[in-house]
């Protein structure tokens, strides 16, 4: 007897292995995907201007990022004792604008340099509510809790979603690999009807997307978690956010439809060589935990593809402790 619908046998045409390099942008849950990978010593690296919601901004983002704008002064705003942008995440407010604005073209020198680098980028859409400020009557990344007069509250549609990212096709994601996700985070305040409403508006755009572009496709996160875990056991109490067991599910999904049979090899022994690395022995001086050292610098040394310096650190710190007989 089965109990569950079990998303089975994903296959994406991308694959990944440890000469890849990827870019993610978009939602919390990207930038979790990102330190999934990076975890696993793949070459990844998460959006500079901080965590993104709605597809116009994540558009916006990708397209300052291929042209290197620099910030645009009219888009920041005191808030408190701090400068923000509207276009970028509240990681980089800063005490004055000057400051913000340098914080802010940093990052966007950083992001042309890592999506230019990509061969992979992976793109996350949270919600299609956005805010557009009605002074500019551009949308927002972020409203920083600033007053709700000076924003109006509007529901994207599929059409400007898709003509947002019809020019990054034709341009900066051209020759590159692009894995569109929808984030399984629930915008429950918007209500359950506006977040389902949102969330399909989404799934449709990236279709239409997936269509018009052969080197874009889409993987299932919010399908594993809503239809394949389907139970509030995966989500954090705020009943919102999935827990590290569903991320570790997705992962798990992910990596076994992306990888390269070689890639999922060396993944599996970087696992065990970072969980030897976190281990903490009883007696660390003891002859048998510098022989558990010398054996893990050993399997470090079958994989020189792969930066192992801080595990490595730590089993040299014993490994000569004692010479073997």
């Amino acid at each position: 007897m089965r109990f569950r619908t079990e998303i089975e046998d994903i296959r994406l045409k991308t694959k990944i292995d440890y000469t890849t390099k990827i870019f993610a942008v978009g939602s919390c849950f990207a930038q979790n995907m990102t330190e999934k990978m990076i975890s696993a010593k793949l070459s990844a690296s998460f959006s500079p201007v901080g965590i993104l919601f709605n597809p116009l901004s994540i558009a916006q983002a990708l397209k300052s990022f291929a042209l290197r704008t620099p910030a645009d002064s009219s888009r920041i705003t005191m808030r408190g004792e701090e400068w923000v942008s509207l276009d970028c995440h509240s990681a980089l407010a800063r005490a004055s604008e000057s400051e913000a604005l340098d914080a802010i073209n940093y990052a966007i020198l950083e992001g042309h340099r890592l999506l230019h680098d990509a061969q992979v980028v992976i793109i996350t859409f949270g919600t299609a509510w956005a805010y557009e400020h009605i002074a500019t009557k551009k949308v927002v990344a972020n409203c920083h809790k600033l007053p709700q007069k000076e924003f109006l509250r509007r529901k994207l549609s599929i059409e400007e979603i898709c003509d947002s990212f019809k020019p990054l096709f034709e341009d900066i994601l051209k020759d590159k690999q692009v894995i569109f996700t929808l984030s399984p985070v629930r915008h429950v305040a918007d209500s359950l009807a506006e977040n389902s409403l949102s969330k399909s508006l989404l799934r449709v755009a990236i279709a239409e997307l997936c269509a018009l572009y052969p080197q874009a496709e889409y993987f299932p996160a919010f399908e594993i978690v809503t239809d394949d875990l389907r139970d509030y056991r995966f989500y954090t109490e705020d009943m919102v956010h999935p827990t590290a067991q569903a991320i570790e599910y997705i992962w798990e999904k992910f990596s076994a439809a992306t990888f390269s049979a070689k890639a999922l090899d060396i993944a599996s022994r970087i696992e065990k060589i970072r969980a030897a690395a976190a281990h903490r022995p009883f007696n660390p001086s003891s002859q048998e935990y510098a022989v558990f050292c010398q054996k893990y610098l050993a399997e470090i040394e079958r994989l020189p593809e792969v930066d192992f310096s801080g595990e490595k650190a730590i089993f040299e710190k014993f490994a000569n402790k004692f010479v073997q007989q």
